[in-house]
């Protein structure tokens, strides 16, 4: 390469560039093409968890799935992971903290606060009287699977419905 001139190089690498030109339109068309069918199918997932979130909704609203404290106070035994967990706006979360491995409820007795990591202690809790959340704070803590976003909902809005264990 040495050997050459420079007037050379420069020429090869016209004669180069004008060989990928047509390359380059191709790629460029296939692209579009590639991108056409991704917009294609984001539109259809999104239609699917839209559909499938308003199908969610409405088994909530004819009561098909009980809230958290309708399955506290019916249960004595049980993992809280054979549940599905939804906020009445459709949304998907997980009970307790962000980041640990099992799903709790917190209960209070006005003082003192314990967690239920099952729906065996639930019940224990539950029928000494003790309520849903910590002290001066009622609720369920939940968080969204896969982020530290967390809230304290009350447990009428966070409705569990039977799931996959140990899915989320």
């Amino acid at each position: 390469m040495e050997e050459l001139e420079v007037s050379e190089i420069e020429r090869r690498i016209a004669a180069i560039r004008d060989r990928m030109r047509p390359l380059e339109e191709d790629l460029a068309k296939l692209r579009s093409e590639r991108d056409i069918l991704l917009t294609e199918l984001r539109r259809r997932r999104r239609l699917t968890e839209r559909t499938s979130r308003a199908d969610l909704k409405a088994a909530m609203r004819e009561g098909k799935f009980p809230t958290v404290a309708e399955l506290v106070a019916g249960s004595d035994a049980g993992s809280l992971d054979d549940y599905v967990y939804n906020l009445k706006t459709g949304g998907e979360v997980r009970l307790g903290f962000p980041g640990s491995r099992t799903q709790s409820v917190t209960f209070t007795d006005g003082v003192q606060a314990a967690q239920a990591s099952d729906l065996a202690e639930a019940a224990r809790l539950y029928a000494a009287g003790w309520e849903l959340g910590s002290p001066g704070r009622p609720g369920v803590r939940v968080h969204f699977p896969g982020t530290r976003q967390e809230r304290l909902i009350s447990a009428d809005d966070v409705y569990a419905r039977p799931g996959d264990r140990g899915s989320g």
